[in-house]
């Protein structure tokens, strides 16, 4: 069996967490603004002083290649992201990049040699906070979205083009990956509290639920906020503010594993004493039965239809992402089980509420997740936290894993 540096998984794990640290302990790392460029060359560093060889392909997403005894054989690929919420943890994304660079630590220590290559990955946006959809690095990469379309996408912020942010940050990558993996395993913390609550240290994830991204524009017409009837105003924040809180209320009482989240708004032209003639906001839908999925999403489109009518405006609803619901390969499923069972570390199934680059890895490679217990099942918090002993657990099945699958 191998087992990680616990010591040096937290240090490295805390030395990432000080690029773009907020306030309240957390880290703020969106897309490809200069904090995660930072973040990003600190992880390249690392992986060339523990002997890869680095490549970053046209979407930004940095490869570091452990080379095998067969350099043409399919690599066994593992990964996660570096970029945050603008108020998120120090673990969610950053911990599955840096437990697959303490596994090829180890494996360097303990002088395993293995014949396919080990590919240890930071996708490029999967969080989405910056622009939209998330999980976008993993997705080109997967054939799941174009890399024009990508390029093309607008900062939510400030409009300016991920393609131009990618040439300006020097991670426009020219060449795209020729061979798909062996198989891919992403770490990660759980982000609920099902294994915290059952105190068990690793959760062997069997899929993904489903989810929707959607887009909502409410188009109304711009007017004085002191002159304008209430009859005859055509209010696009009013019209927006009713289809969300019914959107909410209609998740709320649609059944137990529905996820409705309305995270972003913007208007135009946000001033206190103009009527609003734009309301843009985002829409993220999720569950894990496709037909239940879809019937939520129609069932949302129609509240749209519904309130802008009764208001005199315009809505257009537009699909960002798309995901069915994913069960993973089940020999990399079993795979994991049988890791941390010959590591001695109880162990659960579940599947995983949140979304992840996995998602996308599991159209084109086998593919599995290793989860471990986040406290208070918190995450996208900066209180988000773990326990060492459980993160060190959790790199060391995944480094068992990458080797015997790569032997």
């Amino acid at each position: 069996m191998i087992f990680v540096n616990q010591q040096r998984l937290w240090d490295t794990l805390m030395e990432m967490a000080a690029i773009g640290a907020t306030a309240h302990g957390g880290s703020c790392r969106l897309a490809l603004t200069d904090d995660d460029v930072q973040g990003r060359r600190c992880f390249m560093r690392w992986c060339e002083e523990a002997g890869c060889e680095i490549r970053i392909d046209p979407i930004g997403n940095v490869f570091a290649r452990r080379p095998g005894t067969q350099p043409d054989a399919p690599a066994v690929m593992c990964g996660s992201h570096l970029d945050t919420q603008p108020l998120g943890g120090r673990f969610d994304g950053v911990y599955g990049v840096l437990a697959g660079l303490e596994a090829i630590r180890t494996l360097n220590e303990l002088g395993i040699a293995t014949r396919h290559p080990i590919d240890v990955v930071a996708w490029t946006n999967e969080e989405g906070s910056r622009f939209t959809p998330g999980m976008m690095g993993s997705a080109v990469y997967a054939g799941a979205l174009d890399l024009d379309t990508a390029r093309e996408r607008p900062c939510m912020q400030t409009g300016v083009r991920l393609g131009d942010e990618l040439e300006r940050t020097g991670f426009a990558g020219r060449a795209r990956e020729q061979q798909l993996p062996k198989a891919y395993f992403e770490a990660h913390i759980e982000q609920g509290p099902v294994l915290e609550n059952a105190g068990v240290p690793i959760g062997v994830v069997t899929g993904v639920q489903g989810m929707y991204e959607l887009d909502v524009t409410v188009t109304g017409f711009e007017s004085h906020a002191g002159t304008t009837p209430m009859s005859v105003r055509k209010d696009a924040m009013g019209a927006a503010a009713a289809m969300i809180a019914a959107i909410i209320e209609h998740g709320h009482g649609f059944d137990a594993d529905a996820r409705v989240t309305v995270g972003h708004v913007a208007c135009q032209p946000n001033s206190p004493s103009t009527i609003p003639g734009l309301v843009k906001f985002s829409l993220d839908i999720r569950h894990p039965s496709r037909p239940a999925l879809q019937r939520l999403v129609a069932d949302i489109e129609a509240i749209c239809l519904q309130r802008t009518a009764l208001r005199g405006t315009s809505v257009q609803v537009q699909t960002v992402a798309e995901y069915d619901p994913v069960v993973f390969d089940a020999e990399c499923v079993t795979r994991v089980r049988e890791a941390a069972t010959a590591a001695g570390y109880p162990w659960m199934e579940m599947c995983s509420g949140a979304g992840h680059d996995a998602v996308n890895l599991s159209y084109v490679a086998p593919s599995a997740m290793v989860f471990v217990p986040c406290k208070a099942g918190l995450s996208h918090n900066e209180a988000e936290d773990a326990d060492p002993v459980h993160l060190a657990q959790g790199a060391s099945v995944l480094a068992n894993l990458l080797a015997d699958c790569a032997r």
